[in-house]
């Protein structure tokens, strides 16, 4: 039996990186296998290591939402790369972002650059607890915001898919001062926030949920929470790392016509470039270094190469509104295409859809939080990876994620995976 390039890179890189893989997803424990070496990607298209090629699912979680290699934004960091790839000094380009972001975003006055959506997450709940002077924050089971210390109690996606719901290392300290509840639950929101009177700094939520799943807010939750945050005056903060600029030019926010008071992005803003930022209303990120007393500092914080990737890409969706709108569209044929076969099948299913995020679960019952997404048949879900993934289809490789659609895709890819779908659904019965 022949064996794969990408198994041979696995079993090589096993004896240099922790697993083999550089984030715990891409180890395919979630789905069994070996999982697959990319050596490059154009448009709606991965191609491995054995120059398979795939139609691609994950959009790199998220921020390829023009495709992969868009080649404007290829044009301006090849040309910004030639001035240098770091300075550790202020650059225009990173006010021309920021106007840029602020001219898009609702309720934000203020952002500060950052290196990831982790450090975005990080800071934000610093700024939360040095501008109300409280320790205690909220966060929903399910809901992942990076690997800080705070926010692995009760994560989901990569921890979820290694069944890891208490992560050594964390401190009890930390874990305390960090309450959870299920997802759409707002009288749990309310009994946590009456338990701890004035002790809360901040609620931090993904407003639509991106890691068990595609998970959406049910009328009523969010707004819920928005009232309390002002009765209690409590930080509501969005985790936008994957709505941002993808449901709408203002992310969820604008989506979902409900106020932050601090929104945090991540590899978006760069064009897939490793980069975030945090920002929100004035008065609150006036709390910030140098302005105020809450420190955050990076070297790479504004970096030239991610900016203008992150710049050019968003100047195009701002002046080409109707790009959103037809990667809506592309996300609403195939959600249609695969209710169609989905029903042929015969099997209960649930698909979760807004905007261009969608996700198909094994479930007899709607699929609302992390408990009823854990409830569902992920088994099955494992047999349905493997059977598109020789289809010819890349999906995210974990019943815990959200699927991402990117512009690049055709009718023809989008029928392709329709009817890879079929005929996968014939290898789970």
């Amino acid at each position: 039996m022949n064996i794969t390039n990408s198994e041979q890179l696995f079993a090589r890189a096993q004896n240099s990186i922790p697993g083999g893989v550089n984030s715990p997803v891409r180890a395919f424990k979630s789905v069994g296998g070996t999982p697959l070496f990319i050596k490059k990607a154009k448009g709606a298209y991965l191609y491995d290591a054995d120059d398979n090629k795939y139609i691609d699912y994950i959009a790199s979680w998220g921020p390829m939402i023009l495709g992969h290699a868009y080649e404007p934004v290829v044009k301006a960091i090849q040309e910004y790369a030639e001035y240098s790839t770091s300075y550790g000094a202020p650059t225009e380009l990173e006010i021309k972002m920021a106007e840029l972001i602020k001219s898009m975003v609702p309720n934000v006055d203020l952002i500060r650059m950052v290196s990831s959506g982790t450090e975005a997450c990080m800071s934000a709940i610093r700024v939360a607890r040095g501008y109300t002077r409280r320790n205690k924050i909220i966060k929903f089971e399910g809901c992942y915001h990076g690997h800080a210390d705070s926010f692995l109690v009760k994560a989901g996606s990569g921890v979820a898919t290694f069944n890891i719901q208490t992560v050594p290392g964390v401190t009890a300290g930390v874990s305390n001062d960090t309450l959870t509840c299920a997802y759409n639950d707002l009288d749990a929101v309310q009994k946590l926030v009456e338990q701890n009177k004035n002790e809360i700094a901040a609620i931090i939520i993904e407003p639509v949920a991106g890691n068990m799943g595609c998970i959406l807010p049910k009328p009523g939750f969010l707004e819920g929470i928005r009232k309390i945050c002002d009765e209690e005056k409590i930080i509501f903060i969005f985790d936008e790392v994957m709505n941002g600029f993808r449901l709408a030019l203002g992310g969820a926010q604008e989506k979902l016509n409900i106020d932050a008071d601090l929104v945090t992005y991540g590899k978006v803003i760069g064009a897939g470039m490793p980069v975030g930022a945090f920002g929100g209303k004035k008065h609150i990120m006036e709390v910030v270094s140098p302005l105020g007393n809450v420190y955050q500092a990076g070297t790479l914080s504004g970096n030239p190469i991610a900016m203008i990737a992150g710049y050019t890409l968003l100047k195009i969706l701002k002046k080409q509104p109707q790009l959103l709108k037809e990667l809506d569209d592309k996300t609403e044929y195939l959600k249609n295409g695969l209710d169609k076969v989905l029903k042929a099948w015969g099997e209960p299913y649930v698909i979760n859809h807004l905007g261009s995020m969608i996700s198909i679960h094994f479930s007899e019952q709607p699929v609302t939080d992390f408990a009823s997404a854990a409830a569902a048949n992920n088994e099955r879900f494992k047999k349905f990876f493997h059977a598109m993934l020789n289809r010819g289809v890349y999906l995210p490789p974990s019943a815990f994620e959200s699927w991402f659609l990117n512009n690049a895709l055709t009718k023809t890819d989008l029928d392709h995976t329709i009817s890879a779908v079929a005929d996968s659904l014939k290898e789970l019965t």
